[in-house]
């Protein structure tokens, strides 16, 4: 009702101007006629005209109508240059305020509703630089008074800064107006009032908070590198601490824009992912797929036999696939490419010295104008009772005692029931171990939608899991693993204990305490991914949010580029459309929101469905399970996620990544061909479910009854 109420009055205000031809007042012509007439009433009823003109423009401004400028010129003519300013800066206010307001309080929730990732990014600038951003509108005139307003109503910024910015803002260009208004006889037009110069100059007043914040910047970089001196010259452009992905990836663009590049790695180039994570992990995952194709081979119409495992040769094919991708990272690959390649532990000496304990013995200094950390994550540890002493594996240390193993360990007990956790259950159940996977929380895949993770311990199960949610590991003693479930213990006996309850940032060893560089959980950057110091970055799992090797790959960019480059121009690292895919058999994956975060960040939302058990193809392969879950704004076709579970997920994903990366909705993916048959007809399905649901039924209406009379 309130919303009606303030509709119908701007409604009023503005039919009150177009009935009684206001307008006719609010031209150069009607206000010298006005003026004229006005003028001995002014002085004889002084207090009633300032009120009824004060009263006149904020009612115009905050309608919005064309003549604010009229209205100034002709404060300057009847009040003279100082009243008619004071009287136009406070009525230019007021009336900006309740435009403002008019239009947060009418327009904003439902821009919001439809616009609302889009005003994220617009809010979180004018949260930082609101007042700066305002003032420089408001300095330079060649912006409409009116669309400031209302557009500034429908972001975040705060009503009293919008009012005292506005009051400031406005100011100069207020008197300039009033002052032109003093001598409104000699105008002949708005349009020469302002001349070039003097535009000029409020462009210029308009950037100097600009040239403010640069010198505060300054101020600020000093004062962070105080202490220390900078090298008069440089050895190295760029050095990259760390070989996993973000590190390679940053040293490859390095090297390829021609800066001198060192990397320095300890430990195995091409970091967790090649050597203990992604790509061990899917290998094993593909020898357990087809144990499990064995074992279910009457599905295909086979006769099933159960596999036998030579454990210790599974492990050695998982080695030799390590073995035939090392190439790609190698030191060589980096060397002939032009990166020099170091061995050995950097520690950060100053910021702009770093110093390397080499592997072969000796030590080596290199001064550097930029750093980019890449050390990445290591599994996280729990503090529980006796784990010390138990002999348990992580995901780095499993893969040398599984090479050591006959036979696949006979009884496995999993802490965590993350995407790890899951996907080394599954795998180890089908090569045959007895596998208990234990979750703290209430269930497994727990960042997932209901029906996902429900999904997930279903497959677990299926595989031979024995999954435990709502257990809480709290001590291990002989072999035992004991959970807390309610009022009782269970008690896990293990013969090899796996610890997959996430991974942290490595942050030790490398000299940012003594820096005084932030870390809570990772190293704290900013949007630009440096640290406290300018010329000091991080990307990777070091850096966070995400521990995925192509968001390492994605930060790697943005971190060497602005090492590199920054000088001249920045970029914000974007984490608009990130991929996520969980490896179990079948695959999990998903980009964007899902439903459970939609409700938590109070997104609107629609969801189409369409499930993978009616897709030819997947019947065809005898994989018809799993479905494709899109979520989209409400009456559009605009993907806001998509969550997929079923056979090959992790492909299917990708084209949901593109249309939401290009703002491609689904109609586009309706109408785009997909071959016959495979699995990524599944995406156009949905796309078609969708279409099905949002169909104009009014329109359809009145097309039967035109093929009705057609026919007649």
């Amino acid at each position: 009702m309130k919303k009606i109420l303030i509709i119908l009055a701007l409604a009023a205000l503005i039919a009150a101007y177009f009935l009684f031809d206001l307008g006719q007042y609010l031209t150069l012509d009607g206000i010298k006629q006005v003026a004229g007439e006005v003028d001995g009433f002014y002085h004889d009823n002084p207090v009633l005209v300032l009120g009824a003109f004060f009263l006149i423009y904020v009612a115009v401004t905050a309608a919005s109508l064309p003549g604010a400028a009229i209205l100034t010129l002709a404060a300057g003519a009847l009040f003279g240059l100082l009243t008619g300013t004071i009287l136009v800066s406070f009525a230019s206010t007021i009336g900006a305020t309740l435009a403002f307001l008019s239009s947060r309080y009418v327009l904003r929730d439902t821009i919001e509703a439809r616009f609302g990732e889009r005003l994220k990014a617009i809010n979180q600038g004018l949260e930082r630089d609101g007042a700066f951003y305002l003032f420089t509108i408001r300095m330079i005139p060649l912006f409409p008074f009116f669309v400031v307003n209302l557009v500034m109503g429908l972001t975040r910024i705060g009503t009293w800064t919008f009012a005292w910015v506005s009051q400031v803002g406005m100011l100069l260009g207020t008197i300039a107006y009033v002052n032109a208004g003093t001598q409104l006889a000699q105008i002949e037009s708005t349009s020469g009032l302002l001349s070039p110069m003097l535009i000029g100059s409020f462009v210029f007043l308009g950037i100097v908070p600009w040239i403010a914040k640069g010198i505060i910047g300054i101020i600020k970089r000093r004062k962070v590198y105080k202490g220390y001196t900078q090298p008069k010259s440089f050895d190295r452009n760029l050095v990259v601490i760390g070989a996993g992905s973000a590190g390679l990836v940053s040293a490859y663009i390095a090297a390829t824009v021609k800066a001198k590049v060192t990397l320095v790695e300890a430990n195995e180039m091409g970091g967790d992912c090649l050597n203990t994570g992604c790509v061990p992990s899917k290998a094993l995952i593909k020898s357990a797929k087809v144990a499990a194709q064995m074992r279910n081979a009457d599905r295909y119409g086979l006769k099933p036999v159960e596999p036998e495992v030579p454990f210790r040769e599974t492990i050695a094919r998982v080695m030799d696939i390590i073995k035939a991708i090392e190439p790609h990272d190698s030191v060589e690959r980096y060397e002939g490419l032009g990166v020099d390649v170091v061995k050995g532990y950097a520690t950060i000496v100053d910021p702009w010295t770093v110093e390397i304990a080499l592997n072969d013995g000796g030590t080596q200094r290199l001064t550097t104008r930029s750093i980019v950390i890449a050390s990445g994550a290591e599994p996280v540890v729990p503090p529980i009772e006796g784990i010390e002493g138990s002999g348990y594996l992580t995901s780095e240390t499993m893969w040398d005692a599984f090479a050591q193993m006959e036979r696949a360990p006979e009884r496995v007990a999993v802490l965590g029931g993350g995407p790890i956790g899951c996907e080394l259950s599954q795998a180890l159940a089908r090569l045959g171990s007895k596998v208990t996977q234990v979750e703290m929380e209430g269930r497994v895949l727990g960042r997932e939608d209901s029906e996902v993770s429900a999904m997930a311990q279903s497959v677990l199960e299926e595989a031979g899991v024995d999954v435990l949610t709502g257990h809480k590991a709290v001590r291990v003693l002989n072999g035992v693993l004991v959970a807390e479930h309610g009022e009782g213990d269970v008690e896990i006996p293990f013969d090899t204990l796996i610890v997959a309850v996430g991974r942290k940032a490595r942050l030790t060893g490398f000299g940012l305490e003594k820096l005084g560089i932030d870390t809570d959980k990772t190293v704290n950057t900013d949007e630009f991914l440096a640290t406290r110091f300018p010329n000091i970055f991080a990307a990777g799992d070091v850096a966070g949010p995400y521990q995925f090797t192509h968001v390492a790959s994605h930060q790697a960019w943005y971190a060497s580029v602005n090492a590199l480059f920054g000088t001249f121009k920045k970029f914000k690292a974007d984490y608009r459309v990130i991929p996520a895919v969980t490896f179990l058999d079948p695959e999990f994956a998903r980009v964007g929101l899902n439903e459970t975060e939609a409700k938590e960040q109070g997104t609107e939302y629609e969801i189409t469905t369409y499930g993978i058990d009616d897709l030819d193809r997947a019947i065809a392969e005898s994989e018809a399970e799993g479905f494709v879950k899109v979520l989209t704004a409400p009456g559009k076709d605009t993907i806001l996620g998509v969550s997929i579970v079923g056979s090959h997920a992790g492909e299917l994903l990708a084209e949901y990544v593109l249309a939401m990366k290009h703002k491609i909705g689904l109609n586009k993916i309706l109408g785009t061909i997909h071959s016959y048959p495979t699995m990524a007809e599944a995406n156009k399905f949905a796309a078609g479910e969708w279409k099905r649901a949002n169909k104009p039924e009014r329109l359809l209406g009145w097309v039967e009854k035109y093929h009705d009379w057609r026919r007649a």
